[in-house]
């Protein structure tokens, strides 16, 4: 098969939430409350003696009405107050939080971004199904990282 000509997919949207952007920080970098706010990642654990940092792994295992599945990924930045990020693979897809001091509190920014790599990877996985599933993991990040945020926003409100 002839390799697949691709460029990264991306999406980000943005919320206000009150708490300063040290607290938005302490609360993304914990994955292991993303259950808490993904629509679609149900539980998340760190490899032992590992945590927030650049270079550690952690697995998430996610849940949606079709399939269950576990990812690994590698912390990429762990810039607190600033930036949070990951990659799934790692080198597929990479997931991040951006936070910018506002008026009212912090702009909580999160990112997606399948890279070139990552849809490489699938049309070797799925074939001839491959842009049908790639569509299908876009589609998903459009709609649960607005849904992730206002559960972020809520946790931090409450």
């Amino acid at each position: 098969m002839a390799p697949v000509q691709t460029k990264s997919l991306t999406f980000q949207s943005s919320v206000l939430v009150r708490p300063t952007a040290q607290e938005v920080y302490a609360l993304v970098s914990d994955v292991t409350r993303t259950g808490e706010w993904s629509p679609v990642c149900a539980d998340c654990w760190w490899d032992p003696d590992h945590g927030p940092e650049v270079g550690a792994f952690f697995t998430g295992r996610n849940v949606t009405p079709d399939r269950t599945w576990e990812t690994r990924s590698e912390v990429v930045v762990a810039a607190p107050g600033r930036e949070f990020a990951w990659s799934v693979g790692p080198g597929l897809v990479r997931w991040g939080y951006l936070m910018k001091p506002a008026d009212a509190g912090t702009e909580l920014t999160e990112t997606w971004e399948f890279t070139a790599a990552g849809q490489e990877f699938f049309h070797q996985r799925f074939g001839s199904e491959a842009p049908r599933e790639i569509a299908a993991r876009e589609q998903a990040a459009r709609e649960g990282i607005p849904t992730t945020l206002a559960s972020i926003k809520r946790i931090l409100e409450r």
